[in-house]
Formats: C-alpha cells, structure tokens, sequence
C-alpha cells in the first residue's frame, strides 16, 4: 500500500485527500514520529497524543494564513514534519538543525516560538485582535495542555479575551498527563467534565455545535441550548470567563474533530470559543502508554523493545545529589520543605516526595505562587526548598523581589540546569539566574563546581535562616568525586585555591572548574603557571580573597556560566572601588556571549561561547600579551 504521508509536504498537500484518507495519514504520521524520536531522542509522548489533532488542524484551517499555536511546543514535531521540515526532521535539537519545539525563524507555519508553558492563548488573543484592527477574518487557533492551565497566565489571557470579546478558538488538549500527573483544582475540574452523567455522545456534541451556531435557532431555543450546555459542561468557568466551551471531545477521533472544527470555522459566533479535546498521551505505542511519564523526554531508543540508549556514567546526575543530599537533611530536620512547580522529576523531588509526601508540595506550572508559598512557609518557621529550573525561575522575579528578598526571608533556592544545557537550546538555558539574583540585597548566590560542593551547599543553606539563599548546579551527570557529609559545611563568602601560581589568576564560579584546570595544563607547556580558584559564592565575595589575587599576580580572569552582569560584574566593581585597576592589574570577564545560542552538545555549545579549556587559556595568554596604552588627543585605545 503506498503511503500517503510520503505525498504531504504541506498542509496544502494534506487538504487534497479525501476525509476518508485521514485515519490513515494519521495512522502513518504516527509511525513516521516513532520512527524520528527513535533516532534523535526528544519529546515524544506530547506529539503521540495530538497527531489526530495535528491533521485536523491544518485540514479545516488554512495555515499559514490561519494562525496556529502549540503551547509550549513539545508537542510540535508531527506539526513540523507535515509543514515542509519532513525532510530535516532527522535532524531535531542537533547542532544547525530543526529545534525541538516551535520557532518563528524556522517557518511561516510557527506563528509564535514558546517553550515556555501558558503563552499560548495570550499570544494569539494578541494576533486576533491585530487581526481586527486590519480588518482581516483569517482564524486564530491556541492548542493548550491541561497541565499549562495549572499557571494564572492562562487565566488572565481567557479573561481579557472574553472582555473583548475577540475571534479566538482555543483548543485544551486535555490528556491528564502534563509532565507529571496535573495537579490543583482545575485537573479534577476537568476530570468532572468528562465523568459526568450527563456527559454527551459524539454525535450529540456534534449536534449541538451545529444547533449553537446555526441562525436558524430562535432566541428561545438559544437560552435553551445555554442552560442545556451549562448543565452538560458540568460549571460554569468557562462560559463566565467569556468564551463558548464545546466538548469534551474524543481527541483521536480525526473524523469528528474535522466536523467540529469546520462547524467552528464557518460559524459566525462572535467572541472565543473553547473546544475540549480529550487525548492520550502517548498514544498509538505502547511501551510510551505504559511508561509512567508516557514517554515525555527520551533519549534514542530501540522501536520494538522501547528501550532507551541512556550513557553511561558512573557519576551520579547533579539533580539526584540534590535530592539524596536534602533527604538526608529532611530525615533530621522535619521543618525541610520540598516545592516544585509540575517538574518533580526533572528536580528529583520525586524522590524526596516518596520519602516525604507530606513535606513535598507540587504546586503545578506556577512559578510566582511557588515562590510566595515558599516565602508563606518561611514566615512560619519552615524551610523551604523552591526547585525551579533556572529557566523557569525567571517567570517568578517579581515574587524572588518584593516577596522573599526585600523581607529576607529564608527561602531556598535550587536552581537546577543552570548554564547552556544542549539539546533544549536557548529557551531552556540557564544563563541570567546569576545576574538577577547576585543584584539582590540579603541574598547568599553559590555556584557548584562539582557534586562535592553542591552537597557542601545544601548544607550550608539548611543554617542560613536569615535571609534568602540559592545554589545553582548544571543538567547532566558529576564528575564522580567522592561526596562530604551533610555535617561539612562552608563559611558564608569563602572561596578556596586549588592550584596556586605566579602570572595569572582564574576566579572560577561554577562548573567551569575543570575547563580551567585543562587550560592550566595548556599553559604550563607555554611556561605560564596560574592561579586558580574556586570563587563558589557570588554573594557575598570573598574580598579578602579577590585582593590577594589581585595584588599578587599581573592579570584576573573571571570565569561563569553566565551572562553579562553577574559574577563578574561584581568582581569588577569591587576592585574598581578598591582602585586596583590604577595599579595596571589586567582584568577580564569571560562569560556568556550577548547571543542566544542555538541547541547543540554542551561541549558545542561552550565552545562557541569560547568558555571552553582552549579559549580560557587563549583569553589568559592575550591578557598577559597585551599592552594598552591611551592614545592622547585621539579618543580611542590602541594595543
């Protein structure tokens, strides 16, 4: 049988079958996202629980004219193999290849590049009503996880959208499986939708999209309709928030879901409407159905057993030290809190949650209350550990700001995936955490050169009951040195020399330490010995420290996995109020480049941002090299 897949390149393609034709190009895009996924690893439970939707989507609706926007994106590659990338999707989150999730630079047919999660019906509401303003009735279509409607940013973004009441469909892809089981009210909200008595057939949802939106309805039987879909929908948040709920919807039934999205489409309802799609995440593979997270994020995997080729590294992952170290804390001290927002296992607090349930608090995809929660706790005398993802923190400066750090309040902070992390790219780097915590009044910032520290870290946070506190660590595995005690603790701004030298000092702040060590080695066969030193906190410095370095050697280099603005940046203005630099010390800061830098392998990646072992060395020896000198009466330096 010749595969129809083979003939899509587009949805225009995809338009010219039959209806009858949809099961089985849905049938074969299904395989043809196993058969990807298998090769370049990724996200592939999300994508398996939307392919029907995906071909329902561009059959009815004409994009690229009609806008459609996946939340967060994860579940996007069936969307980009069928929208002219088939050809390099074996090519996904590798080096100058496609992205893993959405992006505007990469085609006409993403409208809106995320990652994040809740952006979605915010950002179409914003294409909608520029629509409007142009007088232009192409469609708007958001397509929304239930875990993303877990965050208030979708809540704000509905509700200004039934205000204004603009031409916006959203879709809620409800599969009750964001990246860990939904939590809070709204899941078994959701959940009531479905189970209810009164819930309608297919055919009887069907009937009555076309009944709600025909004109031939008296107003009377419109009232009618509304209290009927009041009743069915189980409450009435939906409705009160301005939009015209449909469903729930079998999400694997690409019949039926075309029926309904054409009724939508060619209805001349005035305001947003919201189609409930119920899907299975994973679906269609069953090794993916089983597993417990459905088959989320994998690596490269075999198709026929499900088996995935994980590396092998005897050193235990970062986020696993993280989490064994804060059990055994919690083991001592019953005040120890675990907070998460819907990222249990991608911080270990499953972990600490199995040991813990009580203590461990997974607040759903919701940054800026997780923060205010912990700040709540620590009032009361708790100690509570806020597990974000560097990337993730971010959405919830305000709360860090005015909630914990201006009243200083013992929160702790684990920011995990700090620095460049590979294949998620640039929307999941953690690269300003440094920056916009360091710039905070009462905050102890730390950085991890290797699993050992970490643990130290965690150690101290548990005593810092006077202020906020953060410790940052890289995605991936440590470097296998022996681990301390959770009794070893470190003195508050205190960094530590590793290796000691004459011409140079480096003031390492993270896991750099061992790119550092390398260049060393580079440079000892140039006959340049160096200083070396394990900075570890960033607030406060160890001045003491920084003077002797400064004072005993011809040049410093500053060195982090960061942007502009932070360690560094600190370390500059501390000298400069010293007046060290009228001395003639040679100072440089090596950070992250001013770029976003696109999804390759970490050691890639580092290497383009020249904080790898050769351009440490190269920076150490053009430093020492150098002789500035001003150039009166001409406003410009010259070397």
């Amino acid at each position: 049988m010749t595969k129809l897949i083979r003939k899509i390149n587009f949805p225009a393609d995809l338009r010219k079958f039959k209806k009858e034709d949809l099961k089985q190009i849905s049938d074969e895009l299904r395989d043809e996202l196993i058969d990807v996924v298998s090769e370049t690893g990724g996200h592939l439970g999300a994508g398996l629980g939307v392919v029907e939707l995906t071909v329902a989507l561009h059959y009815v609706f004409d994009t690229p004219k009609d806008k459609l926007v996946w939340d967060v994106s994860h579940q996007c590659y069936p969307h980009k193999i069928i929208t002219g990338r088939k050809d390099r999707i074996k090519t996904l989150r590798k080096g100058g290849g496609l992205s893993g999730f959405t992006k505007r630079s990469e085609s006409e047919y993403d409208p809106f590049g995320a990652a994040h999660s809740s952006t979605s019906i915010s950002s179409t509401l914003g294409m909608a009503v520029a629509k409007k303003l142009s007088n232009n009735n192409n469609n708007v279509v958001a397509v929304i996880g239930d875990g993303a409607m877990s965050a208030g940013m979708a809540y704000e973004a509905m509700n200004n959208a039934g205000a204004l009441k603009s031409k916006l469909i959203v879709i809620l892809n409800d599969n009750d499986m964001s990246i860990a089981k939904p939590v809070g009210a709204m899941s078994k909200y959701l959940t009531r939708l479905l189970s209810g008595k009164l819930y309608f057939s297919l055919r009887e949802t069907v009937k009555m999209v076309i009944s709600a939106f025909s004109k031939r309805f008296s107003q009377k039987a419109g009232k009618a309709e509304d209290l009927l879909r009041g009743i069915v929908t189980g409450g009435t948040l939906f409705s009160e928030l301005g939009f015209y709920y449909v469903g729930p919807i079998d999400g694997h039934d690409v019949d039926n879901l075309v029926q309904i999205f054409e009724n939508v489409k060619n209805s001349n309802h005035e305001g947003p409407i919201l189609i409930h799609v119920r899907t299975q995440k994973g679906k269609g593979y069953k090794p993916a159905e089983q597993s417990g997270d459905k088959y989320h994020g994998v690596s490269k995997f075999d198709i026929a057993t499900g088996e995935q080729s994980k590396s092998k590294s005897n050193a235990p992952s970062y986020t696993k030290v993280f989490a064994e170290t804060l059990i055994k804390h919690a083991e001592q001290d019953t005040k120890i809190i675990g907070i998460t927002g819907a990222m249990p296992s991608g911080t270990g607090l499953n972990l600490f949650e199995k040991k813990f349930p009580d203590r461990t608090f997974d607040v759903g995809i919701a940054e800026q209350h997780a923060v205010t929660f912990a700040a709540g706790l620590a009032t009361e005398g708790y100690k509570p550990y806020a597990a974000i993802y560097s990337t993730f923190l971010q959405r919830a400066y305000d709360q860090v700001v005015h909630d914990v750090a201006i009243q200083s309040l013992p929160v702790r902070f684990a920011i995990d995936r700090a620095g460049l992390v590979g294949a998620d790219g640039p929307t999941h780097a953690g690269s300003f955490d440094i920056t916009y915590l360091a710039t905070l009044p009462n905050f102890v910032v730390m950085a991890a050169s290797d699993e050992s520290e970490l643990v130290k870290m965690i150690n101290t946070s548990v005593h810092i009951n006077d202020r906020p506190s953060a410790f940052r660590y890289p995605r991936g595995n440590g470097t296998g040195v022996t681990l301390p005690s959770i009794n070893e603790l470190l003195e508050i701004g205190k960094g530590r020399v590793v290796l000691e030298g004459k011409k140079a000092a480096i003031l390492n702040f993270g896991t750099r330490l061992e790119e550092c060590r390398k260049a060393s080695d580079i440079l000892i066969k140039k006959g340049i010995n160096i200083t070396i030193i394990d900075a570890r906190f960033a607030k406060p410095l160890d001045e003491k420290l920084i003077m002797e370095a400064a004072n005993n050697h011809e040049a410093l280099i500053t060195i982090e996995e960061g942007s502009v603005g932070g360690f560094g940046s600190h370390v500059m203005q501390f000298l400069s109020d010293r007046g060290v630099f009228d001395k003639g010390l040679k100072f440089r800061s090596m950070i992250l480049p001013d770029i976003f830098i696109d999804q390759d392998t970490p050691e890639k990646m580092y290497e383009k941002a020249g904080l790898d072992s050769l351009s440490i060395a190269s920076k150490i020896q053009e430093t020492l090299n150098s002789n500035i000198v001003l150039v009166k009466n001409k406003n410009k330096i010259s070397s």
